[in-house]
């Protein structure tokens, strides 16, 4: 019997590759949507994670929004609890959401969490969102299913909702160094599944990684064709044939401070997120937000 065994990498062929949607849009369409271009994208999971009313979450999303960021996010814990149901909570955000648009003049964004027990109560929340207006809906891919994320990233594409994809779960599968498998092989198969944003790691901060090989499977989520580089962990090469990309997101951990790193390491194709790091300003959540704007 074996003592170990782990994925490391996997080579999808272009035709196996031609068979999948992929992405519901990509970098480019998700650009033009929001008409956001030349730097990364900000944004910032509401904390504290778990026991805000619906309405405080709302303020706290304002507060966010109107400060400068670009999103912000329903933590993965966040889902439809007794203290804040998911209808509640997708109405109070929508109208903070509007809110702050009519006053920056910019297209925000709220990634609200979709994921449910079954597929029909997943496209249940995803279609509300879409009623309210919303951009962007959420969706925790490995405890929800291979089969529930592409269904939903396909009702994405058809309803013109951008999709940001959590990695809840990961850890359990690739953190073992002996066993499961690396999460490039995970950041693979989403791209196949669909998801139009999903966390990679920081480099820096909490959810720390190998640099090099980070960056290895972030090229692996945009690019359209990526040579072979053992050093960074691409053990074969890959051809997306076209498949649109897949935004980057750095967060865990990650502060202000970290900005000029974040942006050295991952360019302007991707998502920094920062949680306690915008709403633990003393100052409050606007100036949190308006201290990261400036310093990207």
């Amino acid at each position: 019997a074996l003592r170990a065994l782990r994925l490391e990498g996997v080579r999808i062929p272009p035709a196996y590759v031609k068979t999948f949607q992929g992405p519901p849009h990509g970098i480019e369409v998700e650009r033009d949507k929001l008409n956001k271009y030349g730097r990364a994208f900000l944004g910032c999971t509401i904390k504290p994670k778990l026991g805000l009313s619906a309405k405080n979450y709302g303020r706290a999303v304002y507060e966010g929004l109107r400060g400068g960021l670009d999103f912000t996010k329903d933590d993965e814990n966040v889902n439809s609890q007794p203290f804040m149901r998911w209808r509640d909570r997708f109405l109070f955000v929508a109208e903070a959401l509007y809110k702050a648009q009519a006053e920056t003049g910019e297209i925000k964004g709220h990634y609200l969490n979709a994921t449910a027990g079954t597929c029909e109560r997943m496209l249940q929340r995803a279609e509300c969102a879409k009623e309210l207006g919303m951009p962007i809906v959420m969706h925790d891919y490995l405890t929800g299913g291979w089969t529930a994320n592409t269904t939903l990233a396909h009702y994405c594409r058809d309803n013109g909702l951008l999709l940001h994809i959590h990695r809840a779960m990961h850890a359990v599968i690739d953190r073992q160094k002996i066993h499961g498998m690396h999460f490039r092989v995970l950041a693979k198969s989403l791209r196949l599944s669909g998801g139009d944003h999903l966390h990679s790691g920081t480099v820096v901060g909490k959810l720390e990684g190998e640099r090099e090989v980070t960056l290895g499977f972030v090229d692996l989520m945009r690019d359209d064709y990526i040579e072979k580089d053992r050093s960074r962990g691409v053990y074969f090469t890959q051809d997306w044939v076209s498949l649109p990309g897949v935004i980057p997101v750095a967060s865990g951990g990650i502060h202000v401070w970290h900005m000029p790193a974040l942006v050295d390491i991952f360019g302007d194709d991707a998502c920094l997120q920062f949680g306690g790091g915008t709403l633990g300003h003393p100052w409050g959540n606007a100036c949190g937000a308006a201290a990261n704007r400036v310093a990207v």
